[in-house]
């Protein structure tokens, strides 16, 4: 694979990370001083300006493993996989609609989970092709984890 083509399939990974991302502030950013700032929540909710740093990090993350992947296998020896990928890139794009969006935090909360097994199946064949890009999720797992749990805790507390 030649360098230029390997910097243009990362450059796409990036691109379909952050316009999840993207997709996401666009319906997390209108509800946040409003609806969500008048939400009960749990005693465990990180400030506000916590999010967007760690969900930089988190899909430059989700990019770079995907990338490694790619560049391992290709598409087609590796579409399992990065089907799997993109389930939960399409999962996670819709939790935001759904919970700051719609305004929907029951709906969401039903979503996540189904988000969590995608990343986790996600993690789980990607290792398989390389270890370390299946390692490079499991932080994205564990905080969409603890989003669900904070998820669950502003569904009950305002239900």
């Amino acid at each position: 694979m030649t360098i230029l083509k390997s910097l243009a399939g990362f450059f796409l990974f990036l691109i379909l990370c952050f316009g999840t991302a993207w997709f996401g502030a666009s319906q997390t950013y209108p509800a946040v001083k409003g609806w969500y700032a008048g939400l009960l929540k749990p005693p465990f909710t990180p400030p506000d300006w916590v999010f967007g740093p760690v969900w930089s990090v988190l899909y430059l993350m989700m990019a770079y493993s995907a990338w490694r992947v790619w560049r391992k296998t290709g598409f087609r020896k590796a579409s399992g996989p990065m089907l799997f990928w993109t389930g939960q890139l399409i999962l996670n794009g819709m939790w935001s609609w759904l919970f700051f969006g719609m305004k929907m935090p029951g709906a969401a909360f039903a979503e996540i989970l189904l988000l969590e097994g995608m990343i986790g199946g996600t993690i789980f064949s990607f290792r398989k092709i390389d270890r370390f890009a299946g390692w490079l999720l499991v932080p994205y797992g564990l905080w969409v984890f603890f989003a669900a749990f904070l998820n669950f805790g502003i569904w009950r507390l305002n239900g």
